[in-house]
């Protein structure tokens, strides 16, 4: 194949998809579309380590949960940008997400940024969070017939995420079309997306630029309306959103405070990483709860346990953790459905691997999740909804690192709490407020984003009047 392919471990071949073909090597042995939902299928019967090449770039991926773990150790390995996060660096720079592991504004914007999610901050983001779900309420209960989940919950997550970075409503709830800054981001992504996949074919990069001019007029839209945000606000002392903290938080030691571009691109990362990932845990949460009817009434039995008689009633700050069997099943729908469904990984020196596998600071190897978190040697009956195995001591007999949804080490997801929170609490106001049922008809189709989200999953809701008696749930 002429020069050495990137990503080449020293040489080492792994198990392949067994199509390989001069020059082009597995290409066409995923769907480019759904690139991640075809390796779930090719990948399965691989091994817990196996490869694809695409011309001169090799993929290394691991599936196995022990490999999995080895690679989580943050004392001997790190996070590593693999070619489709590296494209959204057009897009998001030096944000918390796609930043490289020595750059500057990653160490200084994860230091000034912690404070925005202590217990304090995110007791502040509460009734943001409770506003948002009665809008989302509202807005069902004016239509009839099924509502679309993961169309609804995108809603939910951007207005809440938008509202508590920067204070900013765009009109989700009473506009019958969206705003057009979440189009152009979404717009944007994918661009993103589809550079990542050309970067080492032949001409690859003249098509990437193609692609960059064709979506200029929508990056710059994006960008001219979050610099104005910006603008606004600056020189304001006023420190109750996560704009506000970017802007007035100095570093203690050195003085430093973030640029208006690395602020830009921190906003950008928040809405980009946390509105779609939050969505989809939702939105497959409530797939499985209508498919399990056992689960579901269980979820209502606890919501309606917390919450009392009022369909209506809403959870204090402090009743939400409350809610262990609600997070359970989140924390279940997220195995199954990583919404990020992988992480790279490098080792930070030369090591083995597995006791058997040489890799050097150059390599690295991409954790599928969706695998990882049905591997048969950790999970009994993997394909199986089962909210159960997040008992405590359930999880205190799994090995570390068999459950990865947020990512690993000091580059794990900075939102998980801010996440959670939301999302157990939406969860346990819905099912409080409503009888759901899916379409029996209905197969689940996941649709490939920058993140994984059910696709035309619908519910049908009844407004729940009557009192419930509650029984409790362990």
């Amino acid at each position: 194949m002429g020069r050495k392919p990137k990503n080449d471990w020293s040489g080492q071949s792994f198990p392949h998809a067994g199509r390989r073909k001069p020059f082009i090597g597995d290409l066409g042995v995923s769907d480019p579309r759904h690139p991640l939902l075809s390796l779930l299928e090719w990948g399965a019967d691989l091994g817990p380590i196996y490869e694809m090449r695409i011309f001169r770039q090799n993929f290394v991926f691991v599936s196995g949960a022990e490999l999995a773990a080895e690679l989580c150790d943050e004392s001997r390995f790190c996070k590593a940008l693999p070619p489709a996060i590296t494209a959204l660096r057009h897009y998001a720079g030096d944000g918390l997400f796609t930043a490289y592991n020595d750059e500057p504004n990653w160490q200084l914007a994860h230091e000034l940024l912690m404070p925005a999610f202590t217990k304090s901050a995110m007791q502040s983001y509460h009734p943001i969070m409770l506003e948002t779900a009665a809008e989302l309420f509202d807005y069902w209960d004016r239509q009839s017939g099924p509502v679309d989940v993961t169309r609804s919950m995108t809603k939910l997550t951007m207005e809440t995420l938008s509202r508590a970075a920067f204070s900013h409503d765009f009109g989700s709830f009473t506009t019958s079309q969206p705003h057009p800054f979440v189009g152009a981001m979404v717009r944007a992504l994918e661009t993103g997306r589809r550079k990542g996949g050309l970067l080492t074919a032949p001409g690859g990069r003249l098509i990437g630029r193609y692609l960059d001019r064709r979506n200029a007029e929508q990056q710059a839209y994006v960008d001219k309306l979050l610099d104005d945000l910006i603008a606004e606000r600056s020189g304001s002392d006023d420190q109750h959103d996560l704009l506000g903290i970017m802007l007035n938080t100095e570093h203690a030691e050195t003085g430093e405070k973030l640029s208006a571009l690395n602020i830009r691109y921190q906003i950008l990362t928040f809405l980009v990483a946390g509105h779609e990932t939050t969505s989809g845990a939702l939105s497959f949460a409530l797939y499985y709860l209508s498919r399990n009817p056992d689960c579901l009434a269980a979820a209502q039995r606890e919501a309606d346990e917390i919450l009392g008689d009022d369909p209506a009633g809403v959870p204090t700050f402090e009743q939400v953790p409350k809610f262990r069997y609600i997070r359970r099943c989140l924390d279940e729908a997220l195995r199954i459905w990583p919404t990020v469904p992988a992480f790279a990984r490098s080792p930070r020196e030369d090591t083995t691997l597995g006791d058997r596998y040489l890799m050097r600071p150059e390599d690295w190897a991409v954790i599928v999740l969706g695998q990882v978190h049905r591997d048969p040697a950790v999970w009994e009956d993997p394909d199986v909804y089962d909210p159960d195995r997040f008992l405590p001591a359930n999880v205190k007999q799994r090995p570390a690192h068999s459950y990865k949804p947020f990512g690993a080490g000091l580059r794990a997801c900075i939102g998980r709490q801010f996440a959670l929170h939301e999302a157990v609490l939406v969860l346990a106001c819905l099912l409080h407020r409503y009888d759901l049922a899916g379409d029996p008809g209905y197969e689940l189709t996941v649709d490939e984003r920058l993140t994984m989200v059910p696709q035309d999953f619908e519910v049908t809701l009844e407004p729940r009047r009557a009192p419930v008696t509650a029984s409790p749930v362990s």
